[in-house]
């Protein structure tokens, strides 16, 4: 057997069990495939590596500590099973700078790919680690406390698990890829913590929101206590939208301080 032939095999049965697991629904399964196919071609099992530090730290992050994160899932649109669109939103720039890596060969697309997973891993810690905090979380919009959850607002842990997290990120892609430095540990790093500043602001600005008309909670579901909520804030952005900006734009911030 080739060596594609056995990493398809192995994109396939770790997507396979994903959706076993309830990780990942059938959708997000499939769009699972798909990235992987696209990264496993740019980097081979070297790039699915560090994707899957990203996937596999954010479904044990959202597992852990489940008591304490207890209403938070009620605020957001999706569960933790994640379907096609949130699998693109955190893998869709990664694969899309894997593929411009295919398409010209430049080193530097390899650089923004491991970015924009840095910037993804990078919201996953701080949205799974934040609400840990024994304070409620600071709204960038409001300046006031808000309900932890609620899109747009800072932890001094959330903070913290937002550099690490864009730092385990950049580590892995340092070691499996081996083309990297220092210095480029420590751009990726923080291109991928500017990513998630980018998700917060547009979180508390720009990011769809609704509050119960039964029960006046707010929420990113258009539908509470079994009825249709009323928008508060926003037009269009919803949160896979968010991540998917955030995460591209940690990899173009980290093409531009190559290209400047």
């Amino acid at each position: 057997m080739s060596e594609y032939s056995f990493l398809i095999l192995f994109i396939l049965a770790i997507s396979f069990g994903g959706w076993k697991t309830k990780n990942l629904s059938p959708s997000g399964a499939v769009m699972a495939v798909v990235i992987g196919l696209i990264i496993g071609s740019a980097y081979g099992f070297k790039g699915l590596f560090v994707l899957g530090v990203f996937f596999l730290s954010a479904s044990i992050w959202s597992r852990l500590f489940k008591n304490s994160k207890v209403g938070i899932e009620d605020r957001l649109a999706k569960t933790s099973i994640r379907d096609w669109q949130q699998v693109l939103a955190n893998g869709g720039p990664a694969a899309l700078f894997a593929l411009l890596f295919i398409m010209t060969g430049e080193e530097v697309f390899t650089f923004a790919f491991a970015a924009s997973i840095a910037g993804a891993n990078s919201d996953t810690w701080a949205s799974e680690i934040g609400p840990l905090s024994h304070k409620r979380p600071l709204s960038v919009r409001s300046l006031k406390r808000v309900p932890k959850g609620t899109s747009g607002a800072i932890s001094f842990i959330g903070t913290l698990a937002a550099v690490a997290g864009a730092a385990i990120i950049s580590l892995t892609a340092l070691l499996m890829l081996g083309t990297m430095d220092l210095t480029l540990f420590i751009l990726i790093t923080l291109s991928g913590f500017a990513g998630n500043l980018l998700d917060t602001f547009l979180g508390a600005f720009v990011q769809l929101d609704y509050r119960c008309r039964v029960c006046g909670f707010h929420t990113e579901s258009t539908v509470h206590c079994g009825r249709q909520t009323e928008r508060t804030k926003g037009y269009w952005m919803n949160n896979e939208l968010v991540n998917a900006l955030s995460s591209l734009l940690a990899g173009v911030l980290l093409l531009f301080v190559f290209w400047k």
